[in-house]
This record gives structure tokens, C-alpha cells and sequence, in this order.
């Protein structure tokens, strides 16, 4: 359904809940995320070859294809569209490991995942996103999608702030632990109200977007969840780690690919984070009843 001929054109976001805050919150996030992260989380990754083999190559490549599918088949506005694949482009969110350890999951394959996919995403998704950009034609003129300087941004943005939470980590591991849950719970909290004050600046359009982009979201989600745990077990992975992979996958960085979308050096485009704010609610039920169906082991031929 495109209805981009009856809906103004996109309202930029220029307060400074979004211009500062947002930013910040990210880098915070990706403090806390620093903070529980050593050297051996990349070295796992010896430990646990083809799960990691097929996570990456699910997350990297497969994820955003069944995207591209999903947002031609629904008909998705360009705008919407591009923020539907700049969500699929963005690697796992730290609740993955919350819902990873609620239910059964190998936690340990979890932090190895999001330490390597935050790192390769500074790489793929600025590439998503300005091909993304390029085949939708978005912009009407204006410059849209991640140049070289604003990947650079993406960069200091991810990386920095987790590098800095891993040095911390390393000299001051005590510190580490106290602090690591506060800044998760107080960036959490600021996030939810910056989607808020997103949204609210589209207030006239939110049940349209609502319309548009609702059922790609949850079937984007489900389909994320489904092909993590599907395709770790015919890897041969164990369940834990084939739960661990269902929601490393499943459960994307809402707060960076919101950050991008909205970031006025960026993306700057409420429409594009509408995507991400949605599923950002969503997901919270759908990993939660895919954790329930997991929480018993599948026949070993289910998989």
C-alpha cells in the first residue's frame, strides 16, 4: 500500500532530545555493552564455529534479503522501506542476552555474537544503507544515505564507546560490574522517551504509519526469529546455542538504527525511524513467544 501521495512530506526532528540525547544514549549503550566485554569474546569464536558461521551469515546477508522481499511485496513507502532495511542491517540489541539467559540460551555464544556483529555492522550498514537508498530514490534532492564521513560517525558512534567500556573493563573490572546494569537501565529509559517525542512529531500520521508498517514489522520479527533457531539446529548447533542465535539475530539495535535514521548528520528522517520504533514494542512480544516455544527442546528432527 503506498500512500505517500496522500502524507506530507517527512517532519525532520530537530530538538535537542534527538540532536543530543539520542546520540548520547547510543554511546552510553555502547559503553554499558564495552563494560561486559574481554578480549576472549572474540576468541570464542573458535569454540563455536558453525554457529557463529551461520549467525553471521544470516544476520549479514540473509536478514536483509528476506527484508527487501518483504518491503516490495507489502509495498511500503520509499521512506518506510529504507528504515525497514536499515533495521534489518542493524546487528543484535543487548536485550538479546536478557531474553538469551530467560530462556535457555548459550549467553556466552550471545556476547561473542554482539561483540563481532558491532563491529562488522560499522562496515555492512552503512553499504545496506545507501544502497537501500540509492534503488527507493529517496531524498527528493536532498542528500540521503551514509557517505563517507557520516560512516565515519557510525564508527565513533559504535565502536569508541564499546572499546572504552572494554579498556575500563580491563583495568577497573570491579567498577565494571557495579556500573554496567545502571547505565543499561538509565539509557533504556531516556531511549523510550526520545521514541516517544519521535513519534509524537508525526502525531497526525502515526496510525497510518501504523497501517503501513505494523505487519512488516511483526512479520520481519518472526520470520528473524524463526530463521536464527532454524538454521542454527540444521548447522547441527546445540538448542542453547541454536536459542542463543534465534534471538542474536532476531532482536536487532533499535537504538542504532533509530540513531542513524534520526541523527540530522545522518539519515535525518522521522519516516525512516518509524520502522524501528515499532518493532522496537514489538519485539518485546514476539521474542517472547518465541522464548516460550523454545523453552523445551525441539525433536531433533523438528529442526
Amino acid at each position: 500500500m503506498d500512500s505517500s501521495a496522500a502524507r506530507p512530506h517527512p517532519v525532520r526532528v530537530d530538538s535537542p532530545l534527538v540532536t543530543v540525547m539520542l546520540p548520547a544514549v547510543l554511546a552510553v549503550i555502547m559503553l554499558g555493552l564495552g563494560l561486559s566485554l574481554t578480549v576472549d569474546d572474540f576468541r570464542r569464536v573458535a569454540a563455536y564455529p558453525r554457529a557463529v558461521a551461520v549467525a553471521l551469515g544470516c544476520q549479514l546477508v540473509l536478514l536483509p534479503a528476506v527484508c527487501f522481499g518483504l518491503v516490495l511485496l507489502l509495498g511500503l513507502t520509499p521512506e518506510l522501506a529504507v528504515g525497514m532495511m536499515l533495521l534489518a542491517a542493524s546487528p543484535g540489541g543487548t536485550m538479546a542476552n536478557l531474553y538469551s539467559h530467560l530462556f535457555g540460551g548459550d549467553v556466552a555464544l550471545n556476547i561473542t555474537l554482539t561483540a563481532i556483529n558491532s563491529v562488522l555492522a560499522v562496515f555492512t550498514l552503512p553499504l545496506v544503507v545507501n544502497l537501500s537508498t540509492a534503488y527507493f530514490d529517496v531524498g527528493d534532492g536532498r542528500e540521503v544515505g551514509l557517505r563517507f564521513e557520516k560512516s565515519v560517525q557510525v564508527f565513533a558512534l559504535v565502536l569508541v564507546p564499546v572499546a572504552a567500556g572494554m579498556w575500563a573493563r580491563a583495568r577497573r573490572p570491579a567498577f565494571a560490574e557495579r556500573a554496567a546494569r545502571p547505565m543499561k537501565v538509565l539509557s533504556l529509559a531516556i531511549l523510550a522517551l526520545i521514541i516517544v517525542g519521535a513519534i509524537a512529531a508525526e502525531a497526525g500520521n502515526v496510525g497510518e504509519y501504523l497501517v503501513d508498517v505494523g505487519l512488516a514489522t511483526v512479520v520481519f520479527s518472526s520470520l528473524s526469529l524463526a530463521t536464527g533457531y532454524v538454521a542454527a539446529r540444521a548447522a547441527r548447533a546445540g538448542h542453547a546455542q541454536a536459542v542463543a542465535v534465534c534471538m542474536e539475530i532476531g532482536m536487532h539495535n533499535t537504538s542504532l538504527s533509530l540513531t542513524i535514521a534520526l541523527g540530522p548528520s545522518l539519515l535525518d528522517s522521522t519516516e525512516m525511524a518509524v520502522p524501528s520504533a515499532v518493532y522496537g514494542i514489538v519485539v518485546y512480544f514476539t521474542a517472547g513467544a518465541a522464548g516460550l516455544l523454545l523453552r523445551r527442546p525441539l525433536p531433533a528432527g523438528a529442526a
